[in-house]
């Protein structure tokens, strides 16, 4: 005997009643919008132009010219200490590295001078800042980094993995991670077409669209649709069957009865039938609209010959 399963759709929200949809999951072609607040580069760190650092020195000229302040690397690889000291190279050392050779070049004018040297401002630290569409391999890029994979995923679960992958780059990374742009969860409006084609036309989920807000999407009813309208919800993975909500049109627009005003979930079909009347003049007419062309020309061609026969051939000049 097959296990008992449990149900085989969705639970229907409405236009009085939604439900709340599950945490979502990021697909291509998501936009993530990917903020990192905290990027320490992994020691030793190598000094490069632009970074800052904070220089404090102790046996110095204290009183008249203290050292204890942030300066920037120049693009020349150099610190400038300040009229009194000079300009000392840092570029492509470590912070121990630094801070030795800025102690030896005070220490020629003050023996015995005690230097503290360590990371402000690091410039090659890649900002990683704004928006990141999750490409068709399912990763978001973060440049200098590399890329992560993040289909799948929760938010939570994204925010955990780039935070892993930054953590092979830098110190304790911590980034903030929303998404910008919902792209990858839609719902479908078919619009028969009484036999001149169907319409499709996909929207994107919002969270409460309803039965009534698609219809409104698309301009309303055309002329060739009836009000029979229902949603076909694709079944869960592993279940056998869909389910098809009936929605009652007249009830929701005329009477604003919101029972059948169904919320729309992400893979629903909004079907709109098509009016039987319209369908039979449509198939009606592909047959009829030959034999009127055929008998048109047969027409033309009877009143040209009798023409001809009764006025001769100058009557057609």
């Amino acid at each position: 005997m097959n296990p008992v399963q449990g149900p085989p759709v969705n639970p229907a929200g409405r236009e009085k009643d939604m439900v709340t949809l599950p945490p979502y999951v990021i697909e291509p072609p998501d936009i993530l919008l990917i903020n990192a607040v905290k990027i320490v580069p992994k020691p030793p760190h190598v000094i490069e132009p632009f970074d800052g650092l904070l220089v404090r020195a102790i046996g110095a000229d204290d009183q008249r010219d203290p050292i204890g302040n942030a300066y920037f690397v120049d693009p020349e690889g150099k610190i400038d200490l300040g009229p009194s000291y000079g300009r000392v190279e840092v570029a492509n050392q470590t912070i121990d590295d630094a801070q030795e050779s800025i102690r030896r070049h005070l220490s020629q004018l003050y023996p015995g001078v005690e230097v503290s040297v360590s990371l402000g401002v690091s410039a090659g630290a890649q900002q990683i800042v704004g928006e990141h569409l999750v490409g068709m391999d399912g990763r978001v890029n973060l440049g200098t980094y590399g890329s992560v994979y993040v289909t799948g995923l929760t938010v939570e679960e994204a925010k955990a993995r780039i935070e892993e992958k930054l953590s092979e780059y830098l110190v304790d990374p911590e980034v903030v991670v929303d998404i910008f742009s919902y792209n990858s969860k839609k719902y479908y409006i078919i619009t028969q077409g009484a036999g001149f084609g169907d319409n499709i036309v996909t929207a994107p989920i919002t969270g409460n669209d309803t039965v009534l807000d698609a219809i409104a999407s698309i301009g309303g009813l055309s002329q060739l649709s009836s009000t029979r309208i229902y949603i076909a919800r694709p079944a869960q993975p592993g279940m056998d069957c869909e389910q098809i909500l009936e929605v009652d049109y007249e009830g929701i627009t005329q009477g604003a009865v919101t029972e059948t005003n169904y919320q729309l979930l992400p893979g629903d079909r909004l079907f709109i039938a098509e009016d039987r009347m319209r369908k039979f003049d449509g198939v009606l007419s592909r047959f009829t609209q030959p034999m009127e062309r055929v008998f048109g020309f047969v027409s033309l061609g009877t009143a040209t010959l009798n023409r001809i026969t009764r006025y001769g051939l100058g009557s057609l000049n």
